[in-house]
């Protein structure tokens, strides 16, 4: 019977494997990519560990307490701590002691970091869940994606959202909800239509680092031609 630490290494090497092999960079239909997100949390034993690598991996240059990653991953602490121990054991994460705090980061040398990173920041399959997540928040009437959605690191706005009537406090539960599973703040702007309407003709900053970028619209209501 395997350990958990041990299964966790296994785990590491089956996603090199896939890697290497090419057969990662092959799913790139929605329904492979739906496939895929719902397995993970099966192949890695937990949707508790799959939310905290991916909170790890996409903050690379960051380190978090147990009861920092279990928030930012919307887990429980006991499963945080359990998770992480067996990530410091697998070699992954590095556990490290800053005057009273324990604290964690990715190990920068880890063998299959690469490998990893190609399998859970593919956050192009969950670009298709933000509008069926939003839309009972308000009546929407248009949806960007940019930024992370799109591959663009980088990027100031990652997800942009004109709607009205909106439920300012189920669209934020929205939102953290997707942040948890991607394991990374998404960077939003939600508009209103008369204000979108308004920096829309005025070309304002904000529609620049939208439209200027690669994005993809998602929903659009307007019907005014917008690219």
């Amino acid at each position: 019977m395997l350990t958990k630490i041990q299964a966790t290494a296994w785990i590491f090497v089956f996603v090199h494997v896939l890697h290497s092999a090419g057969f990662l960079h092959t799913m790139q239909s929605q329904a492979c990519i739906a496939v895929m997100t719902d397995s993970l949390s099966k192949i890695f034993g937990s949707t508790a560990r799959l939310k905290l690598l991916r909170l790890f991996l996409f903050n690379p240059a960051h380190s978090f307490t147990a009861i920092e990653a279990a928030e930012r991953a919307q887990v429980s602490p006991s499963s945080a701590r359990r998770e992480l121990e067996a990530l410091v054991q697998s070699g992954l994460l590095h556990r490290n002691r800053r005057g009273k705090q324990i604290r964690f980061d990715i190990q920068a040398d880890f063998p299959y970091l690469l490998s990893l990173q190609n399998l859970l920041l593919n956050v192009s399959g969950r670009a298709e869940e933000v509008l069926s997540r939003l839309r009972p928040t308000g009546v929407m009437k248009l949806i960007i994606i940019s930024g992370i959605f799109v591959g663009e690191w980088g990027a100031n706005v990652d997800l942009l959202v004109v709607g009205d009537k909106i439920k300012e406090r189920a669209f934020r539960n929205q939102i953290k909800k997707l942040e948890a599973e991607i394991g990374k703040e998404i960077r939003y702007t939600l508009l209103s239509s008369a204000d979108f309407l308004y920096r829309l003709n005025m070309s304002d900053k904000l529609m620049r680092d939208v439209f200027d970028f690669p994005h993809r619209i998602v929903f659009d209501k307007f019907d005014i031609g917008l690219k």
